[in-house]
């Protein structure tokens, strides 16, 4: 019986696998971020797009490998102008310091900041989960249709009638709308921030990369993770280790995922945006490169600033601060900064955002670059105002529930919970559902106590 078992021959269902590491059925999102990453690889163009259109199968998830390969041992193109590195050494000498005038909180204040932080990215994240994935083509007659535009409040259920629905390809039904849910629904948004904190737990401040990693595969299943995170993930399981599980078949290395997981060392180290950015660092590098370890040292850094300032200018010239100078991430936010400045209009903006990077594709729908534009031009012209600011960062469209989670959670921290209306606050009900092992339903005043153990304050 035993040799008959052993002796079964093992077939590989690559239709199947290529659900989790996704590299052949996407090498053409490999072949833009390569593109780029500024590697020298435009002449093989023809090949990426002949084995893309392969059927799925053996056969090309091999010649896949070999575009893998031909990818990690490009050289760079002549005359690429930026300078970006995965290193935090590399990355520290790049900076371009910004000074501002700071005022560290009282104890009372810090903990209603911290519950603001908190709330304010549930908040957020709610806003914008409705309609993740939907495009602006969508989106504004949508807002329109309901009398919701420009964004002003929650899209509730009672606003998705039959006829609403005809209207449009996105699906609107049975989505959790702000009338519907008790609390926070799951999200990877808000998971991210209690997962953080279960590391700071485990491990410390002084956590490395590798316990990200085992926490990863500790407190959730691969299938809580996704894109970018997916991929490391099962890198992971491989014996891929940091920071080579961010690289290896990760066409995703440059997207939102790391962004969205940089607020709770931002939560832990008020007024100090160097160490947010430097955990932020150490978390960002299990599953990302370059831009994409930025975004989560950009948003963690803006979060610490917030602690400290009301000036949404020095929050996000704070939180550029960390990045290099000599990227291209800092070079697209100074964009929207400087726009801002000049005078170029909230709808000016959009459409600068939305010429840059193309929402209708993965890659620039889901790329950190394009989602910390719309981050930036919702803080700048929120002016400080929560309600406006997270309608902003979703009406934007791209990643919708993302980009409110990050200008709620930096909104929350500057504005304190009392600067949150109750009309947001209301469908949160105090509490955040995990799918954390272990965790479940947080219910925030207590996460916030736990946050208030882990600041340096």
């Amino acid at each position: 019986m035993f040799a008959k078992v052993y002796n079964t021959e093992i077939k590989i269902d690559h239709n199947n696998v290529d659900g989790l590491n996704r590299y052949s059925s996407d090498l053409m999102a490999e072949y833009k971020q390569s593109i780029e990453e500024g590697l020298d690889v435009e002449k093989y163009k023809p090949l990426f797009e002949a084995v893309s259109s392969l059927s799925n199968g053996e056969y090309k998830t091999r010649m896949s490998d070999v575009i893998y390969e031909m990818v990690i041992n490009a050289n760079m193109q002549q005359g690429y102008k930026y300078n970006e590195p995965s290193t935090l050494k590399e990355i520290k000498a790049l900076r371009k310091p910004h000074s501002f005038e700071a005022s560290m909180p009282d104890e009372k204040t810090f903990r209603k900041k911290l519950l603001g932080a908190w709330t304010g990215r549930a908040c957020g994240c709610l806003l914008g989960k409705p309609v993740e994935g939907i495009r602006s083509n969508e989106l504004i007659p949508l807002l329109k249709e309901t009398c919701n535009y420009p964004m002003h409040r929650y899209i509730f259920s009672t606003d998705i009638t039959d006829e609403v629905c005809s209207h449009y390809k996105f699906h609107l039904k049975n989505k959790p709308y702000a009338d519907t849910v008790d609390g926070m629904p799951v999200d990877d948004d808000t998971n991210y921030v209690a997962l953080a904190q279960k590391i700071i737990e485990d491990y410390g401040r002084d956590f490395d990369s590798e316990n990200v990693a085992t926490a990863w595969m500790k407190y959730q299943s691969v299938f809580s993770y996704f894109t970018a995170e997916r991929i490391a993930f099962v890198n992971f399981i491989n014996c891929i280790q940091p920071p080579a599980s961010a690289m290896y078949k990760n066409v995703c290395r440059e997207w939102i995922g790391a962004q969205i997981r940089g607020d709770y060392f931002g939560y832990i180290n008020p007024g100090n945006p160097e160490k947010a950015a430097e955990m932020a660092f150490r978390d960002a590098r299990i599953s990302h490169v370059k831009n994409g370890i930025y975004g989560e040292m950009f948003a963690a850094a803006m979060i610490s600033c917030a602690a400290v300032t009301d000036s949404i200018e020095d929050i996000i010239l704070g939180g550029l601060a960390q990045i290099p100078s000599t990227s291209r991430l800092y070079e697209a936010v100074m964009k929207i900064f400087d726009g801002y400045k000049k005078g170029v209009t909230v709808d000016e903006c959009f459409d600068i955002i939305h010429s840059a990077y193309d929402e209708h594709t993965d890659h620039g729908w889901c790329h950190t670059i394009s989602n910390a534009m719309i981050v930036t031009a919702a803080l700048l012209y929120g002016g400080g105002d929560f309600g406006k600011s997270i309608c902003c960062a979703v009406g934007m469209a791209f990643d919708t529930d993302c980009n409110g989670a990050t200008v709620g959670s930096i909104l929350g921290m500057r504005n304190t919970v009392d600067g949150i209306e109750e009309c947001w606050k209301k469908p949160i009900n105090g509490k955040i559902h995990t799918s954390i092992f272990g965790v479940g339903t947080v219910d925030i005043e207590k996460a916030v106590e736990k946050t208030f153990e882990h600041t340096k304050f």
